[in-house]
C-alpha cells in the first residue's frame, strides 16, 4: 500500500518534505498540499508537479482522504490541525516543536492514543547516520552507563530565516512565549531526553540578549543565548543555544563510565574520545593520532555516501519518514516514543519559564 500524504503549510521546510517523499515512491506519494495563503500552495504544487493544492484544510481532508498529514505550519496551529487530521482518519507528522506548551502536547498525544493514529515529531537530526550509530553504541554498552550529555545548537541570525525574523515584527516566531529559542530549543533538549533517567529532572536556566538593540520593538526583545543545566537521578546534561558562537555548531557529546562519544552533526562525524594507554608523555602523544584516524575514517565514509547520493541535508528526514511510514504500514510503534515527545515538551516549558525569570532579573 502506497500511503497518500497531504502536506499543510507550504513554507520552505515543505520543499524538503516533498523532495524526500519523492525518493520513496514504494512507500508514499504526496497527493496534495495546503496553505491558507493560496499562492504559497499553488507555487509549491507547481514547483514539484503535484496534482492538487488547497487553501482550506477541511476541504483538503474531505476530498483527498489522506493516510498521513504532514503539518509544517507555525507551532501555534499544531494542536488544532493535528486533531482535525486525526479525526479525519489520518496519521500525523508534526514539525518541531510538537506544540507551544506541554499542556497542548499532552492533549495531542492523548488524542492520538484515543483515535489510534500514529504521531511523530520532526526530530530528523536523530536519524542521520552518525546519530543512529551513536544511539546504537550507547545501547550496546560501548560507553558504559551514561553519566553526562552535552548538547549544542548554534544559530545564524544573518541567515535567511534569521533575516526574515529580524525584518518582520509580525513574524510568527515573535508570538511564541520563548521567541527564537522556543522555536529551536527542541534541537538541544531532544538530544538530552534519550539519556534522562527520570521524567522530572531539576532544570536551571540562564538566557540573555547579546545582540545590540536596533529596532525599538519586539525584534529587540527575544533572547539569543541560552544555557541549560539538567540533573537527573544519576546523570546530568548541559544544553547550549548560541546565536553568536562561531563556527555555528550542532554537536552532541555523551560521556559514560567507560567511554565518551563526540558527534558533530554539521560535519556528520562520530568519534570515541581516545584514552591514554601508555604512561607519562607517551600516553599524551598517541590520542591525537587515534582522533586523526577516526576523523579520516569518517571523512572517507562521508565521501562514499556522497557518491551514492546518501549525504545530503535531509538524509535524517528521509530516514525518519521511512521509519514512520513503515510503522504505519506494519502497526508498530513510531520512531519516537510518546514519552520522549512529552519529556521534551515538559523541558521546553521549564526553559521558557526560566527565561521569564531571567527577564525579570535583568
Amino acid at each position: 500500500m502506497v500511503l497518500k500524504v497531504l502536506i499543510v503549510g507550504c513554507g520552505k521546510i515543505a520543499d524538503g518534505h516533498v523532495e524526500e517523499i519523492a525518493k520513496m515512491p514504494e512507500l508514499a506519494s504526496v497527493v496534495a498540499v495546503c496553505d491558507r495563503e493560496p499562492l504559497m500552495a499553488e507555487q509549491l504544487a507547481w514547483r514539484y508537479g503535484l496534482p492538487r493544492h488547497y487553501s482550506d484544510f477541511g476541504e483538503a481532508l474531505q476530498r483527498e482522504r489522506p493516510d498521513v498529514v504532514h503539518i509544517a505550519t507555525p507551532p501555534q496551529s499544531h494542536l488544532p490541525l493535528s486533531m482535525q487530521a486525526m479525526d479525519a482518519g489520518a496519521h500525523v507528522y508534526v514539525e518541531k516543536p510538537l506544540a507551544p506548551t506541554h499542556e497542548h502536547s499532552v492533549a495531542l498525544v492523548a488524542h492520538a492514543e484515543h483515535t489510534g493514529r500514529a504521531l511523530t515529531v520532526g526530530h530528523s537530526y536523530h536519524f542521520d547516520r552518525p546519530a543512529l550509530e551513536l544511539r546504537r553504541l550507547v545501547a550496546d554498552g560501548a560507553i558504559g552507563a551514561p553519566v553526562h550529555v552535552e548538547s549544542i545548537f548554534g544559530y545564524d541570525l544573518s541567515g535567511a530565516f534569521g533575516k526574515a525574523l529580524l525584518s518582520d515584527p509580525g513574524h510568527w516566531v515573535h508570538g511564541l512565549p520563548g521567541g527564537l529559542i522556543h522555536n529551536n530549543v527542541d534541537h538541544v533538549l531532544s538530544k538530552i531526553v534519550p539519556f534522562l533517567d527520570d521524567d522530572r529532572p531539576a532544570v536551571r536556566v540562564e538566557a540573555w540578549r547579546q545582540r545590540k538593540e536596533r529596532f525599538g520593538d519586539v525584534r529587540d526583545a527575544f533572547h539569543d543565548e541560552l544555557r541549560v543545566v539538567v540533573r537527573g537521578r544519576a546523570m546530568s546534561a548541559y544544553g547550549t543555544f548560541s546565536s553568536h558562537a562561531r563556527p555555528v555548531m550542532h554537536a552532541w557529546r555523551v560521556a559514560g563510565t567507560r567511554n565518551t562519544l563526540n558527534l558533530d552533526l554539521t560535519g556528520r562525524t562520530l568519534t570515541i574520545e581516545p584514552r591514554p594507554t601508555l604512561p607519562s608523555a607517551l600516553g599524551r602523544l598517541l590520542p591525537a593520532f587515534s582522533s586523526a584516524r577516526q576523523f579520516a575514517r569518517e571523512g572517507f565514509g562521508n565521501v562514499w555516501r556522497f557518491a551514492k547520493s546518501d549525504f545530503h541535508f535531509f538524509a535524517g528526514l528521509n530516514q525518519q519518514l521511512r521509519l514512520f511510514y513503515g510503522s504505519i504500514r506494519e502497526g508498530t510503534p513510531p520512531p519516537i516514543s510518546h514519552r520522549d515527545m512529552l519529556r521534551v515538551s515538559w523541558l521546553i516549558d521549564e526553559v521558557v519559564a526560566g527565561m521569564r525569570q531571567c527577564e525579570d532579573r535583568s
